[in-house]
Parts: C-alpha cells; sequence; structure tokens
C-alpha cells in the first residue's frame, strides 16, 4: 500500500500538473475551443457526481415566483442553532416574528427519508446596485422526481398555509418608479389595517348574504373552472351614488376571503403595455380594483378615430381628458389572456354612473355580478349604529327607521351625523333633525318640479 507522504507527492504532482496545462491552455487555445473543452470536460465530472441542485429565483420574468416565497415561509421553521445569519421582521397586526434565513445561510430538511439542504444565495444585481437573492436546493440524483413532484408542492403549500396565518391583509398601490426599472417590485403595500367585514357592513342582510354566499362559491370551483377551460376569476361591478359605501364592500369581501387588494388606477397609465406588466406581478388570490370607470376612461359615445373623436366624446360627456386606451383594449383585459394570468382573481369595478358605462362592459364574464350600493336602508341602520355607539335597540330607532324609507341618504352622511356626539342620546336626536331636514327639501323639490 501507498504510504502517506507518498500519495501526498502524488497528488501534489497531479495538481501541479493541472495548473500548467491550464495555464496553457487559457494561453495558447482559442477562447471558444477553451470553452469548448472545459465545458465537456465540467460535463464529464458532473456524471460522477451523486447531487442534482435547483435554482429558485425570486421572480420569475414579470412575477414573483411563488415557489421562493413559499420556502422562505417554510425555511423559517426549519432554522437551526446551527444558523448564524437570521433575517427577522414584523409586520402591524401580525402576533409573531416573522424569522428567515439570513444570506448565505444553509438549512437542512427531511421528507419522507430524503435528506435535502437549502442555500440562500446573495450576488451583486446586473443592472442596479442592490443585491439578488435566490435558492440552491440540493439533494441526490436519484430522488430528483420525488422532489419535483412532491417535495416542492408540499413546500409550496405549507408555505402558503403559513402565510395566511401570519400575515395581515394588504392594499397595493402602483410604484411608478419601478414601473419600467424593476418590473418585479412596481406595487408598494400598505396594511389594509382595521379592514371592514361582513359583520360590521352598514349594508342590507339580504344583499349582503348573497354577496357572501357568491365569493364562497367562487372559492369552491376550481375544479369547475379548469373542466370547462375558463380562467379562475369572478368579476363584480358595484354602482351607486357616491357614499354608498363601495369601498367599504370591497375592505369586507377582502377579508373575508383573505385576498390582497391591489388599486389599479387606469387614468395614470400611458397605453395598454403598462396595463398589462402589472397585472403580471400581481399575486394569486387578489383582488383588483379599477374605481370610477365611467371617469377612468371614455368608454360612451367613442369616436372611430383616435384623436378627434376622442376629444369630442370628452367634452360630449363633460370628462376631462384622459389616456388613449379604448374600450376593446380594456376588454381584453377584463377577459383576454392577460386577465388569466394567475388562479384566484376577481377584478371589481366601481362606477357612480352605470348608464354611462358600454353594454359590452356588463356582460357576464367580465361583470359578473352587478350590485347596486343605494341609499342606507332602514335595515342596515341597526348595524350602523351598533359599531358607532355598541346599543342593538333604543326607544328612537324606529322614528329614524321610518325617515330611512321616506328620504334618500348614504350611509357616509348618516355616519357623519352619528360621529357629532359620543352620546348615542343626542346623537340619534341630531340625527332625526338631520333627517327632516332632508325631508322637507325633499317635498319642496318635488313640488317645484310639479309646477
Amino acid at each position: 500500500m501507498l504510504s502517506t507522504k507518498s500519495m501526498l507527492s502524488t497528488a501534489a504532482s497531479l495538481a501541479a500538473t493541472g495548473i500548467v496545462v491550464y495555464t496553457l491552455a487559457n494561453d495558447l487555445l482559442p477562447n471558444q475551443l477553451q470553452d469548448y473543452l472545459f465545458s465537456n470536460f465540467r460535463s464529464f465530472l458532473n456524471r460522477f457526481h451523486p447531487h442534482v441542485t435547483i435554482i429558485i429565483n425570486e421572480f420569475h420574468g414579470f412575477s414573483t415566483n411563488q415557489i421562493y416565497e413559499a420556502a422562505e415561509i417554510y425555511l423559517g421553521s426549519k432554522i437551526s442553532s446551527r444558523t448564524r445569519r437570521l433575517k427577522v421582521s414584523k409586520l402591524e397586526k401580525e402576533n409573531k416574528l416573522r424569522v428567515t434565513m439570513g444570506g448565505n445561510e444553509e438549512v437542512e430538511d427531511t421528507f419522507q427519508g430524503i435528506q435535502l439542504k437549502w442555500r440562500m444565495k446573495c450576488q451583486e444585481s446586473s443592472t442596479d446596485e442592490s443585491q439578488v437573492e435566490y435558492f440552491e436546493l440540493s439533494f441526490h440524483k436519484k430522488h430528483k422526481n420525488m422532489v419535483l413532484n412532491s417535495y416542492l408542492q408540499f413546500v409550496l403549500s405549507t408555505g402558503k398555509a403559513m402565510k395566511e396565518n401570519l400575515t395581515s391583509l394588504k392594499l397595493y398601490t402602483i410604484k411608478y418608479a419601478n414601473l419600467y426599472a424593476d418590473l418585479g417590485d412596481c406595487w408598494t403595500a400598505v396594511n389594509l389595517n382595521d379592514a371592514e367585514t361582513f359583520e360590521t357592513l352598514a349594508m342590507d342582510p339580504g344583499l349582503k348574504n348573497a354577496v357572501m354566499e357568491d365569493l364562497e362559491r367562487f372559492l369552491e370551483r376550481k375544479e369547475f373552472y379548469r373542466r370547462m377551460g375558463k380562467a379562475w376569476k369572478r368579476g363584480y361591478l358595484l354602482y351607486g351614488p357616491p357614499g354608498t359605501g363601495k369601498s367599504s364592500l370591497i375592505a369586507a369581501m377582502a377579508n373575508f376571503i383573505k385576498f390582497n387588494v391591489y388599486n389599479l388606477e387606469l387614468a395614470e397609465l400611458r397605453c395598454i403595455s403598462e396595463l398589462k406588466k402589472l397585472l403580471i406581478a400581481t399575486e394569486n388570490r387578489s383582488i383588483v380594483v379599477i374605481e370610477d370607470i365611467d371617469c377612468t376612461l371614455d368608454l360612451v359615445k367613442r369616436g372611430k378615430q383616435r384623436g378627434g373623436g376622442l376629444k369630442q366624446a370628452h367634452e360630449f360627456n363633460k370628462l376631462p381628458q384622459m389616456p388613449q386606451m379604448t374600450l376593446s383594449e380594456v376588454l381584453n383585459f377584463v377577459d383576454g389572456l392577460w386577465s388569466s394570468c394567475g388562479d384566484e382573481r376577481i377584478i371589481i369595478f366601481t362606477t357612480n354612473h352605470k348608464e354611462r358605462l358600454d353594454p359590452a362592459l356588463l356582460l357576464p364574464g367580465r361583470m359578473d355580478m352587478h350590485i347596486h350600493m343605494y341609499y342606507l336602508k332602514a335595515n342596515a341602520f341597526g348595524i350602523l349604529a351598533s359599531n358607532q355607539f355598541g346599543i342593538e335597540d333604543h326607544q328612537l330607532f324606529e322614528e329614524i327607521q321610518q325617515l330611512l324609507t321616506e328620504v334618500e341618504v348614504t350611509l357616509a352622511e348618516v355616519a357623519g351625523e352619528l360621529m357629532k356626539s359620543d352620546n348615542p342620546d343626542i346623537a340619534l336626536k341630531e340625527l332625526i333633525e338631520f333627517l327632516l331636514r332632508q325631508k322637507k327639501k325633499k317635498k319642496e323639490d318635488d313640488e317645484a318640479i310639479a309646477n
């Protein structure tokens, strides 16, 4: 047998020979031939390497990589005492600290007897001074099918469940500075704190139940949409006078199904390509809201040509000049491929004037459920009073509810009157006086019209 000294001597000779060969090849051979030789040499060595490494980047094109996000949350539960670099964060209304791996750290995991090793890697971005993070997942090559078909799906579903238990709802608005510079970060989020719930929403109970049932049915019909070959999305139109609670209903819907909300301002976009990029960058299980669609785009009495036709249409409708997006482009957004680039999407349009909308926008499949947000009804007043004062009944309720059947006042108007005093007796009396004034005004207006 070779002695230790002989073995070390042989290893040193081989290493020296390798260095000489590498130097000569680097100096004498053309670059293309070097790349070819070294590439084939690495491929030859890889045949004898027993492990496979999967790269999981944070972004895939314009979109967030769902596996990266799920893995980041999932691996937070796998951190051991050997982990030296951690990232810790806590968002408002979250009960626990969010702990994840720091850069260049390793975490080991076991799945059905398979040993796996995760590494968080960091490198400088090629476009700016920021760092790009990604995961490397290594395992024995004989487990490749198991990892791809079972383990990653397990990480995805587990991370998703952990996220739902950990995070608060988010309201996203457009980050215009990054619309072209960084498409993976073109939305900025704030916590949707103290979001409205259906329990506290002052709305007609029958209509409220209908919306809740429709949302529950939508969430349960994943296989139905897949079997029908349709995008798993649902469109809603909320219409009615200002102050009738359209924004509150959107918040209650988000809270009910635990979807984040993306506020999409079409008036600020210059072309349809920006709209597509923003939609691609939204997450699954999200609500995309386009408010005041009748004022955002000129969708009525549109001229056949851009420019002069648009200008005349705007003058006719007394609407401000808006970006050059056509009705057909908006319809493609609602029911075309760009609105199908994800699962569990809800698109909500709001308007104060439904009659201004082009009938093509109102077809089922684009706006599946039309919800009329009307003036405050008597049967919804009790919820509003309970929210404000914590009372279920009062001697003045009957008179107020009778007046609400005779006058048209918005939820915002009644809520404003109730907020004038913390004493329910005083606030309710002042509300009655306000409703009586509205009743008198309505009678005078009717008489003026009749004369």
